[in-house]
């Protein structure tokens, strides 16, 4: 009997530190429209594929607040986007949304690029 109430103020304990450390939730298709509006498809492609000046950000190993961070300061060609140009939700939409696109396809998985063997 001990141990379930020890387990049970444990859990009550634990469930508002928990639901402090809560993420903001994105919206896809907020974030779908944001990335298009500021032309992150430009560098990035509209598949989050990356080009010759932007990295692949589709299927990226990031968390938001990563993504957030390096947004705010990013290495390389990319400018820095300030709160005054997007929010931080408006980074968790845009995160959101990258992270709905699937990842590129396997070379061997291309019938064009098999043929090329």
């Amino acid at each position: 009997m001990t141990i379930v109430l020890l387990v049970i103020a444990w859990l009550q304990i634990a469930a508002p530190a928990a639901q402090g450390n809560t993420v903001p939730q994105g919206n896809i298709e907020t974030g779908k429209q944001l990335y298009m509006k500021h032309t992150c498809y430009y560098c990035h492609g509209t598949a989050g594929q990356g080009g010759g000046s932007g990295a692949r950000v589709a299927a990226i190993a990031r968390n938001a607040q990563s993504f957030i961070r390096y947004v705010r300061r990013p290495n390389g060609q990319m400018p820095a986007f300030t709160e005054k140009i997007l929010s931080d939700q408006e980074l968790t939409d845009i995160f959101a949304f990258v992270r709905s696109l699937p990842a590129a396809k396997a070379a061997s998985d291309i019938p064009l690029l098999r043929s090329l063997k």
